[in-house]
């Protein structure tokens, strides 16, 4: 029997036309020696009249018992039925209900005991030797965007959104960190485990219920903000991210009211697959933004956005990312303007167009991938995921702005978050509210403007955009004229390079103008060797403590089969595990001159660390 997919949703099984998960429950034991999560997760479901199942979907994990709660005190054993692993979404549970459910308000409550396996791809547990501090195992979660299946049996479709309550377990002198506001902990009475108790009054998808657990200590740097981090680096990801609470006050002046209570951040240790992620009332981040200088918090400024575009606003499916994702990086941008001005805001604006057609040449100009809206159907998510929801959606987002005006269209952004808040919606919902809104309010001058846009190449045609945007390059220029140069010195002895060139070329670049400079070089012909031994001589990017700019000029390097830089490229491999730069890296290394079997020898020895995620994307991507 084949279980039919989500009505909304072509990555779920979860039958939402007929029961809803409302609100979620977990009483959880972390386990570091079976590298296991046990315990139970009790669901509260909304029924459709004459509902007779629950489908709830599952990844590689065993179930113990499923009982219908009917009271406090009765437990009702439910038959259910865990079906044929269909690749890649997982195994559906078809629960039967007793009987059909009567009448527009029925509900239900079903517990399900049950363990994850090794076969988790939501979790990863880190042996001491991969953490800071050598001394304690970690454990941490990551369930964008089909992975909480692996975690929870639930119904992992972003259409639905739940509140949750949980109690974690783990050992002593661990800390458990939730998705979630902190309400309470306890030490067993032999002092050998701790209880860590959590509550999430707000509705999420499920694929923002995340867990972290480790040798985690805080530290307080605003009203509404703990950074939390292992204690050997707790001090450094404090002053990183101290400006947090301007970040937020600036955000609700341009969107609204912050709706989540506290903004804690979490750095992870580097095995963590992103830059961040916008786990609800606790970001988790990467180390790879620890640069010392602050010069890496715009990943802040966007997991902060996703509070609203994302978490409050949430796309309907996977197809639809791009309402999380362009909003996101709309927002960031937005704020960076009010923190440091509205060139900063272009500046960044260009740095992601670069991001944009790389990924777009990377998967080819007429791959779905590369539409707006791609069509998802008997597809993994992780396998479209690239910048383009991100930039691509910025830049038509961008483009109704200009078309119709920044004041306006400022209106607009705090309505239609306002509008839609605490709903699940797709893109169709997006494009009628923005019409409505402005037909309300602006009249027809503006409703023709918008009935001008050419809707279905900016959202359903592959490629790049269809209309370029115009930035502001008052910041990117000189960065520009430096590549410019050194492409003009290709053919200048290396001996003479010093009369042109020296350290205080860059000397007065913020990280991101040193960033587009090497960017800009990228995209011209490979220098000779010579002249990038000189560069980097100058510049010290080798020695660069800023992720950013090691990954660009590895990949400059690699482009050019400079092979002084292989070394270099893998001990830099097997200190990250973001997939931004551990991918495309991999990718170069692994086709540049004589580079095949170091990628490979680097690969089998920093796999292990990797997480699931990224090691299932680089398998791939080096065609193993």
């Amino acid at each position: 029997m084949t279980v039919e997919l989500c009505p909304v949703d072509p990555n779920s099984f979860a039958n939402t036309d007929e029961a809803r998960t409302k609100h979620l429950e977990l009483h959880m034991a972390v386990d570091f020696d079976r590298e296991t999560l046990s315990g139970t997760a009790t669901l509260e479901l909304e029924l459709a009249e004459g509902a007779t199942k629950v489908v709830l979907d599952s990844s590689h994990f065993d179930i113990h018992t499923v009982f219908l709660l009917e009271t406090e005190d009765k437990a009702v054993p439910l038959k259910y039925t865990v079906h044929a692993r269909e690749e890649p979404f997982g195994s559906p549970i078809v629960i039967e209900l007793p009987a059909p459910a009567k009448g527009t308000d029925a509900t239900a409550k079903i517990r399900i005991a049950y363990a994850t396996t090794s076969g988790c791809t939501g979790g990863q547990f880190l042996k001491p030797s991969q953490t800071e501090g050598k001394q304690h195992g970690y454990f941490l979660t990551q369930c964008q965007a089909i992975h909480a299946r692996s975690l929870f049996p639930v119904q992992d479709t972003p259409s639905l959104k739940l509140t949750y309550a949980a109690s974690i377990t783990v050992p002593a002198p661990l800390r458990a960190l939730m998705s979630a506001l902190r309400t309470g902990e306890s030490t067993s009475a032999d002092g050998k485990h701790r209880t860590y108790t959590f509550k999430q009054p707000t509705s999420i998808p499920s694929y923002l219920l995340a867990i972290a657990v480790g040798n985690i200590e805080g530290i307080e740097v605003g009203p509404r903000t703990t950074v939390f981090a292992e204690p050997e680096v707790v001090a450094a990801a404090a002053a990183e991210f101290a400006d947090t609470e301007r970040i937020i006050a600036t955000a609700e002046k341009l969107v609204g009211p912050y709706d989540w209570g506290r903004y804690d951040i979490l750095v992870l240790p580097s095995s963590f697959p992103y830059g961040g992620m916008e786990n609800p009332c606790l970001t988790f981040v990467t180390p790879t933004l620890l640069a010392g200088d602050k010069s890496l918090v715009d990943v802040i400024v966007h997991e902060l956005a996703h509070s609203w575009a994302g978490n409050l606003v949430t796309a309907q499916n996977w197809m639809h990312f791009h309402l999380n994702e362009g909003w996101t990086v709309f927002l960031e941008r937005k704020i960076m303007a009010e923190l440091h001005g509205e060139a900063h805001r272009h500046f960044s604006a260009r740095i992601g167009f670069k991001a944009l057609k790389e990924s777009v040449d990377l998967f080819g100009h007429d791959h779905p991938y590369t539409c707006l809206c791609p069509k998802l159907h008997g597809v993994d998510p992780d396998d479209s995921f690239s910048s383009i929801p991100y930039e691509k959606g910025f830049s038509l987002l961008f483009y109704l702005e200009q078309l119709l005006g920044t004041e306006s269209f400022a209106a607009f952004t705090r309505a239609y978050f306002k509008n839609f808040a605490g709903r699940s919606i797709n893109t169709d919902d997006f494009t009628k509210f923005l019409f409505d809104f402005y037909e309300h309010y602006f009249g027809e001058e503006k409703t023709e403007l918008l009935k001008q846009v050419d809707w279905n190449a900016w959202l359903r045609k592959p490629g790049m955009p269809i209309v370029e945007n115009q930035y502001d390059d008052s910041l990117a220029r000189v960065c520009i004229d430096l590549a410019d140069r050194w492409d003009a010195s290709r053919n200048v002895d290396v001996a003479d390079l010093s009369k042109d060139f020296s350290a205080t070329d860059i000397s007065s670049f913020s990280a991101m103008q040193t960033v587009v400079f090497l960017e800009t070089l990228d995209l011209k012909e490979n220098l000779p060797h010579s002249h990038l031994a000189k560069l980097d001589e100058l510049y010290s990017l080798t020695a660069s403590r800023n992720c950013e700019i090691r990954f660009r000029w590895h990949m400059i390097a690699l482009r050019a089969n400079y092979t002084a830089i292989y070394p270099e490229v893998a001990q830099f491999l097997s200190e990250v595990g973001r997939m931004k730069y551990v991918r495309p890296l991999f990718r170069l290394l692994s086709a540049a001159e004589g580079g095949r079997d170091l990628a490979l020898a680097t690969f089998a020895q920093v796999r292990d660390g990797l997480h699931p995620i990224c090691v299932r994307q680089v398998t791939k991507d080096l065609g193993l």
